[in-house]
């Protein structure tokens, strides 16, 4: 579609001014990675995208640091250069801003100009939410109820994770919309009530019931809070470290590890008051057929869910419940069959990045998007609750095996999607990219092929 390049701020300053030229350009440049970055995406996807466009604004060279706040941008042209540092506030992940700065950057063709650009911007920036808040804490019930059933939980404790987790969303979506909190109170305080409403409703039952009737598990109560764990941050974190971006890997994993840790207050405050103790979960003793059909369904649900969380896209977040259930239903009964947890969890990653791979060149997605919830549902949610139990308990040596069991399968979830990263993508395993010159790729053949900039096609 022929779009004419219309410049509302008049035309570059008399007399060829090549520094305010290059300056006018460089923030419309960093206005983008800004947005790209508040969205919770990674470093190397920030930086992709802005060395596309920024040839596409006709900049020769240009060399970015991306921190979870920052970004340190030179930009070179016409033998002047220049260098500027954005701040952004802390990212709230939001997968369909991600996607569509994305498909701008692949959209991008030498002869933009800059007003160009800030007006696509706008469009994407003013974009509204894919889903309702009802939808949303709707899809936070729903994944977290299939991951109770991927832990071996049962109905009854399906359905008691789904109320808790779809209060505690609740309450998360209250506290930052009203009343502005800072986010790691937020989300302490969603964990803390997601997790007081398990176990409440977990003790009612057991003085209502009758004895005669199967007890719910308190051991399913860390799944009402699978909606808080810090996915996008702990992912991207690994990757950026695997590429040897220790800028923003270790921020990243700071954040991801602070996001983490007040989830976990709230759950200790909770585990506390009732006083649990440490328990297994085993897989129900079905036949085989209908164990897969469950999982499946599961699989499919959990991931979903968890995609209409991040505001992804409806198409893209089917892609990924069919990566997800594709990785994730094998892996669970390799561990049944006694195959070693940590070489599945890899195992199982590693196909879920090639499958996002594959899905994100042919519906032009980022892969981050596509492998995020696929990834979630592999979450190590048993040991994690043996571990805050012990802790509790004041069992030290229990503690610190739940806990190395738990950091040992997440890092299995991590060593997957950056090998798949270096099999599919030969320009992220390159230590100094030159991001204006960034290698061609089937995903930008669809995008420009598509309507226009920015713009909303059906999905």
């Amino acid at each position: 579609m022929h779009e004419e390049p219309i410049d509302p701020a008049g035309p570059h300053p008399a007399g060829g001014d090549e520094a305010a030229t290059l300056a006018a350009k460089s923030d419309a440049v960093c206005r983008l990675g800004a947005l790209m970055l508040s969205a919770g995406t990674g470093s190397y996807r920030v930086k992709a995208a802005m060395g596309r466009v920024a040839a596409a604004l006709g900049i020769d060279q240009l060399e970015a640091q991306v921190s979870l706040t920052e970004i340190v941008v030179t930009t070179r042209a016409a033998g002047t250069f220049r260098t500027q540092v954005v701040e952004v506030p802390p990212p709230v992940v939001n997968a369909d801003r991600i996607r569509a700065l994305t498909r701008l950057s692949l959209r991008a063709q030498p002869g933009w100009l800059v007003a160009d650009l800030h007006r696509r911007l706008d469009r994407i920036e003013t974009l509204p939410a894919r889903f309702p808040p009802a939808v949303v804490v709707l899809g936070a019930a729903a994944a977290c109820g299939a991951f109770a059933i991927l832990n071996n939980g049962r109905w009854q404790e399906c359905l008691v994770v789904g109320v808790a987790a779809a209060l505690g969303k609740c309450a998360q979506l209250v506290l930052h919309r009203r009343f502005r909190l800072n986010q790691l109170a937020v989300i302490a305080l969603a964990s803390t009530i997601a997790c007081l409403v398990y176990l409440g409703i977990v003790t009612t039952l057991h003085q209502v019931l009758p004895a005669a009737a199967e007890p719910i598990r308190e051991v399913l109560f860390t799944s009402a809070i699978l909606f808080l764990v810090p996915g996008f941050p702990v992912l991207t974190a690994a990757l950026d470290l695997a590429r040897f971006d220790f800028t923003a890997g270790i921020s990243r994993l700071l954040y991801a590890t602070l996001i983490t840790l007040a989830a976990a207050l709230g759950a200790w405050l909770a585990a506390l008051a009732f006083g649990l103790a440490p328990m297994e979960t085993h897989p129900p003793d079905w036949p085989a057929a209908a164990l897969l059909g469950l999982r499946v369904l599961a699989s499919l649900v959990g991931v979903l869910g968890f995609a209409v969380t991040f505001n992804t896209p409806l198409r893209v977040g089917l892609a990924a419940a069919a990566i997800g259930t594709i990785a994730n239903v094998p892996r669970l009964f390799a561990v049944d069959a006694g195959w070693n947890a940590l070489l599945c969890a890899t195992l199982a990653t590693l196909l879920v990045g090639l499958l996002a791979g594959w899905f994100s060149q042919r519906i032009a997605a980022p892969r981050i998007i596509l492998s995020v919830p696929a990834v979630l549902i592999m979450i190590p949610g048993v040991s994690t609750y043996r571990a805050l139990v012990f802790v509790i308990n004041g069992d030290p040596v229990g503690a610190l095996s739940n806990a190395f069991t738990s950091i040992g399968l997440l890092l299995g979830l991590a060593v997957g999607l950056a090998v798949a990263r270096m099999l599919t993508d030969p320009a992220w395993t390159s230590p100094a990219p030159r991001w204006t010159r960034m290698p061609h790729t089937r995903a930008q053949d669809v995008v420009r092929a598509e309507g226009g900039p920015g713009s909303r096609r059906a999905e």
